[in-house]
């Protein structure tokens, strides 16, 4: 392999091997994203110098080769990362560069990793296909006509067009999950409060986590091994300790693991490549010895109409904060304050953000708090005991990620149709769970279709362990398909 296409592991191998240094290895990443990223745009920015520095030290540090030591590793750019831009994809960040690292960073940083460029998302982190960039759209590196899903989009199109070696994502309602099924590669959503949230921007803070995108699942197990813990600058990371991942992947099997296919998620409308993917992956778990069963989760039905009040309600308050005043887009129509505040966030948020905001908005106003929002939190409790109830039965539930795989871009113009891209992977981020897209196959036209694993909070451990046992059983991490490009 080219020394871009290799994930975390193989790098880590190499390097320790002095088959080649860390600079060499950064260096074929930005000859990569100079030869692709023209025609798939998942960078905003890139510090070559910076990342080379970064490789030179490195370098003189090898011999102890400690955890991600000398590996390029791509940020969404809603997580904070000192001296660097962190824009959110959108204009009212345009020109703002942070003062501090984010936990997650710091994490990186201590492990070795060189945080080397900034991936583009859906404007703070709201859509499905990373079409409301404010900057600019991402495309599919396996078809550059089609979306690469979102939020995350610049994350997974970055790893599944080999333009570094993983990167970080975030997840609200499927924003790792779905970018990562629509560019084929493993994207993983911790629990909620497994990793630290702060230093990133938040959308809704009930929900956020970062998590993993990599070209493995073993990858994902060293990321997550860095990333996880609790953090005294974030009050929602419990106190519960952090296995070791790459412990949990030894002798991974599915003999004797009881997997779980929740009849709600396998629906009328499912596309039918998609359908028959899933059937293989089902079919290859039940070969590896797994027993499957079918489960109920008797609530979904109703976890997208909650999804929809509590992450607009809570994105309306977290956004309140970027008003023209302190830092950002500052409008140069302004005659008082509140001309300053509102034409600085007309002018400044895109149009998806904006929907969102009135849509959150309204849920929070006077004589409708109780009736929506109040509402939605029952009801989301009800989806949480769902889950909790359906996993003292079996240990991992197997499910689609998203109904189609990766569609045009400009093809779904209806917000509606777009936010029922999320329709399998809302109910486990309102549960909390811990959940991953694994590659699973390919539709008739080459486009990469995942599955996804979903295991009880706080079990990574397990749910890793299942996705490296399904990676053998369905012939290895990378389906022995070449990347496009």
């Amino acid at each position: 392999m080219e020394l871009y296409e290799l994930g975390i592991a193989e790098a880590k191998e190499g390097l320790a091997k002095g088959e080649f240094s860390s600079a060499d290895l950064v260096k074929a990443v930005i000859d990569r994203v100079h030869a692709r990223d023209g025609e798939i745009g998942a960078y905003l920015t890139f510090d070559e110098e910076g990342a080379l520095a970064a490789a030179v030290e490195a370098d003189k540090a090898l011999n102890g080769l400690k955890g991600l030591l000398g590996i390029p590793i791509a940020i969404k750019d809603l997580i904070n990362v000192k001296g660097q831009p962190c824009t959110c994809a959108s204009k009212i960040l345009k020109g703002y560069v942070s003062p501090y690292d984010a936990t997650v960073i710091r994490n990186l940083k201590s492990a070795g990793a060189i945080c080397a460029g900034r991936v583009n998302m859906d404007e703070f982190a709201m859509g499905s296909s990373t079409e409301n960039s404010g900057f600019h759209p991402t495309r599919n590196p396996y078809d550059t006509a089609r979306v690469p899903g979102g939020s995350s989009g610049g994350s997974a199109a970055a790893v599944g067009g080999d333009l570094c070696i993983a990167a970080l994502g975030t997840d609200t309602g499927g924003s790792i999950r779905q970018p990562a099924s629509f560019c084929g590669c493993v994207g993983l959503k911790p629990s909620y409060g497994r990793v630290s949230r702060y230093g990133v921007t938040a959308f809704a803070s009930s929900l956020d986590q970062v998590g993993p995108m990599t070209k493995s699942v073993e990858d994902a197990a060293l990321l997550l091994q860095a990333l996880a813990g609790q953090d005294e600058m974030d009050g929602t990371t419990p106190p519960e300790p952090v296995p070791d991942y790459s412990a949990a992947l030894a002798g991974a099997s599915l003999k004797g693991v009881k997997i779980g296919l929740p009849r709600e998620y396998f629906i009328d409308g499912l596309d039918p490549e998609v359908k028959a993917v899933t059937d293989k992956a089902i079919a290859a778990c039940a070969a590896a010895g797994a027993e499957v069963v079918e489960v109920s989760l008797p609530h979904t039905e109703y976890a997208m109409a909650v999804y929809y009040i509590v992450a607009p309600a809570e994105a309306s308050a977290n956004l309140a904060r970027f008003d023209g005043v302190r830092y950002g887009h500052r409008s140069e129509r302004s005659e008082d304050v509140f001309t300053l505040y509102t034409r600085s966030r007309a002018e400044g948020f895109g149009a998806e953000v904006k929907r969102r905001i009135i849509m959150g908005t309204y849920v929070l106003s006077s004589g409708y708090q109780e009736a929506y929002y109040g509402r939605a939190l029952k009801v989301r409790t009800l989806i949480r005991r769902d889950f909790e109830d359906v996993f003292t039965k079996v240990d991992a539930l197997l499910t689609p990620v998203a109904p189609t795989p990766a569609f045009k871009l400009g093809e779904v113009l209806d917000p509606l149709t777009m936010y029922l891209n999320d329709l399998f992977t809302i109910p486990s981020s309102l549960a909390g769970n811990c959940a991953m897209s694994v590659p699973a196959g390919f539709t008739a036209g080459g486009l990469p279709v995942g599955v996804q694993f979903i295991c009880d909070a706080f079990r990574e451990d397990r749910l890793l362990s299942i996705g490296r046992a399904f990676e053998d059983a369905i012939g290895g991490p990378r389906l022995g398909m070449p990347r496009k490009g």
